[in-house]
């Protein structure tokens, strides 16, 4: 995930995009983003320390063999970004809000120098991202207020040692610890303005076909068995999250209708997926306190939360298929995605459709 105002403040300084109402945001994204790259030491460095654990010391090693691989393998930029590590003594690094308006899946933006305008908003203390989402809730959005435990600087902070390694999602299953270096690593490459679809999709491409092949090249058997298991789950909620966007975009995009027949058709739509949740989470093996993180989703799920997961859905099989069309080489890939770029959003979006098959 790109990050939301912390380049543009560091860029910007003291420019009031917006107006300087926004500064005391800006404050916070500032000061947050200095005491989490402040917490950071050099991995080489740690890994000489004797008194370290020995599973942070493992994970950390995988952490730079990963790091490694993602630059000779992936061609990703080779630059200090992930050759830190900061413990935040917290879950997330910083917490988003999202917001929608009650019949519809257009997500609300907010606009920030450098970046532009981004979908969500993003908080590293909780409480304030709480008191956000509920100015917008007064306002009649419906808000998502989630945790996010890594984020790009879009390469601007390498200057000052990169985005560093976090305790908030080192300890991830293998599979997943490279998927996030991957994805975040490919923001660095491709960024379009305004466009947090195209760009966040770019990336979960890239995470997605970097990540199999690193489990296939080195991970053991027994990694890839339970990252297989952890992405299954995932993939069958992102495919149910799917379905009942479009029922959403269906009910509301339905022309004559009165409000009371959308909100009815609204009602029906969620109690179809919260049944159909229920009945995928039977058929998942292991203990139910591992799902607690998307039974929180389905309790919490409305607009925001469907609008907001399309950005990471949409574009990704035009993608793979432009990865394919590429021969399967990444310096071309990423050459074909910034061309891609430069194209007015709605002209880049539809190529991409175009290029995804038929099946997707």
């Amino acid at each position: 995930m790109a990050s939301a105002g912390v380049v543009a403040v560091v860029l910007a300084g003291s420019l009031c995009l917006g107006g300087c109402s926004n500064m005391g945001y800006y404050w916070q994204s500032v000061s947050g983003h200095l005491k989490l790259m402040d917490a950071a030491e050099p991995v080489k460095d740690l890994l000489h320390d004797d008194k370290l654990s020995g599973r942070l010391r493992t994970r950390l090693e995988l952490s730079q063999q990963i790091r490694d691989y993602a630059s000779s393998e992936l061609k990703l930029p080779d630059n200090p970004s992930y050759r830190r590590y900061a413990d935040l003594h917290r879950s997330a690094a910083v917490w988003n809000v999202t917001a929608a308006p009650a019949y519809s899946l257009e997500m609300k933006t907010w606009c920030f120098p450098v970046t532009g305008c981004v979908g969500y908003r993003g908080y590293y203390d909780e409480g304030a991202a709480r008191k956000e989402a509920a100015g917008l809730a007064g306002e009649g959005y419906e808000v998502n207020v989630y945790p996010v435990t890594a984020y790009s600087t879009l390469g601007w902070m390498n200057w000052a040692g990169g985005d560093p390694l976090l305790n908030t999602f080192l300890g991830y299953p293998e599979g997943e610890l490279a998927r996030v270096v991957f994805h975040e690593l490919a923001h660095q490459v491709v960024y379009a303005k305004n466009d947090t679809t195209f760009n966040e999709s770019f990336a979960v491409s890239v995470e997605r076909i970097g990540g199999n092949l690193w489990l296939q090249a080195h991970a053991t058997q027994a990694a890839r068995d339970e990252y297989a298991a952890f992405d299954a789950r995932r993939r069958q909620f992102r495919d149910l999250s799917r379905t009942t966007r479009e029922r959403l975009k269906a009910v509301y995009d339905t022309p004559g209708q009165s409000t009371e027949q959308k909100e009815a058709g609204k009602q029906r739509v969620m109690a179809q997926f919260r049944a159909e949740y229920e009945q995928l989470r039977a058929t998942w093996p292991g203990d139910p306190a591992r799902f607690r993180g998307y039974d929180r989703w389905v309790r919490e799920a409305n607009n925001a939360f469907f609008g907001s997961q399309a950005a990471y859905d949409d574009l990704v099989p035009g993608f793979e298929a432009l990865f394919e069309r590429s021969g399967r080489d990444w310096s071309r890939f990423y050459e074909a995605a910034k061309e891609l770029a430069k194209l007015p959003k709605e002209e880049r979006h539809e190529r991409l459709k175009a290029m995804a098959p038929a099946s997707a």
